[in-house]
């Protein structure tokens, strides 16, 4: 492992991170400014969570030494693209930017074309189904010599870079975006593929951890390393070992969020319940009765 003073004084410039960087910000920007124009104002820490806890780290992850290293070295390699896929969008969508997009552009015909965008890819990526095997597939991904490609090639590298923390938001938005509806049935479900993916996501790291062959076809550099560096087999253990730890950490806001998420769905469903009067509830029942008889 490299020294503190190494790790903490590491710098490069990712264009690819900064572009992005500046596309995210001045957006927020815009939505809080034309949200406030509409007689709506976005709470204090939200912003703070959007800009100092999700873009602060996302430049940090890729402009300290994770980022300047990532080509050199498989567990910074892997922190950089677990910390991006799972912890960076969390942080994010602590902020709300799909409800500031929404009150950003009240009452005019954006939010109608917003709401229609927007409609497919939350079913899709909000399906139980889809975070789980998203998750599995990109972390295999580290078994196979498509990591060694992946991380020597900056084009790829600066593809990553940009798609994997979007490829995260729309995974965890509608987690916590409240707007978003589902029922207390769905959600049952969507807990057991939570705890599935709670296991399956140990897998990549397992296998990385536990092989005794490099695994991504990339053997030493050729070039003068400082002394911290691993050899590569050493270097592939750790990169499992990070991985593993992150996925399974990363794991439990999600279930968190997705409690809070129930409790919120349960409360509402039993207002409806408590809204329907006896004839009509006597009416349902009766209903129900004739279409299973």
């Amino acid at each position: 492992m490299p020294p503190l003073g190494e790790f903490f004084s590491t710098f490069s410039f990712d264009p690819w991170a900064a572009g992005l960087l500046a596309v995210l910000g001045i957006a927020y920007g815009w939505g809080l400014r034309a949200a406030a124009a509409n007689g709506h104002r976005w709470v204090g820490w939200r912003i703070a969570s959007f800009y100092a806890l999700g873009l602060g780290l996302f430049a940090v992850i890729s402009f300290g030494f994770l980022g300047t290293y990532s080509a050199q070295l498989r567990w910074a390699f892997s922190i950089r693209l677990a910390l991006m896929l799972f912890v960076v969008p969390i942080l994010l969508s602590l902020g709300e930017p799909l409800g500031l997009a929404k009150a950003a552009l009240a009452n005019t015909p954006a939010a109608e074309h917003l709401a229609k965008a927007a409609h497919w890819p939350m079913r899709f990526f909000g399906n139980a189904v889809v975070a789980p095997l998203v998750s599995v597939v990109i972390f295999s991904m580290m078994l196979t010599p498509l990591a060694g490609i992946a991380r020597i090639d900056p084009f790829i590298e600066g593809l990553l870079t940009v798609f994997v923390p979007l490829l995260g938001l729309l995974l965890v938005l509608p987690v916590t975006e409240a707007g978003t509806r589902t029922t207390t049935s769905i959600m049952m479900l969507e807990f057991v593929f939570a705890f599935i993916e709670l296991v399956a996501d140990a897998v990549p790291g397992i296998l990385l951890r536990l092989n005794e062959h490099v695994l991504d076809g990339r053997g030493p550099l050729g070039i003068p390393l400082p002394g911290w560096f691993p050899n590569p087999l050493r270097d592939q253990q750790l990169a499992g070992d990070w991985l593993w730890f992150i996925c399974e950490v990363a794991d439990v806001p999600i279930i968190v969020l997705m409690f809070m998420r129930f409790s919120r769905t349960d409360k509402r469903e039993r207002a409806d319940v408590d809204a329907i009067s006896d004839e009509e509830m006597d009416r349902l029942s009766a209903e129900h009765l004739r279409r299973f008889s």
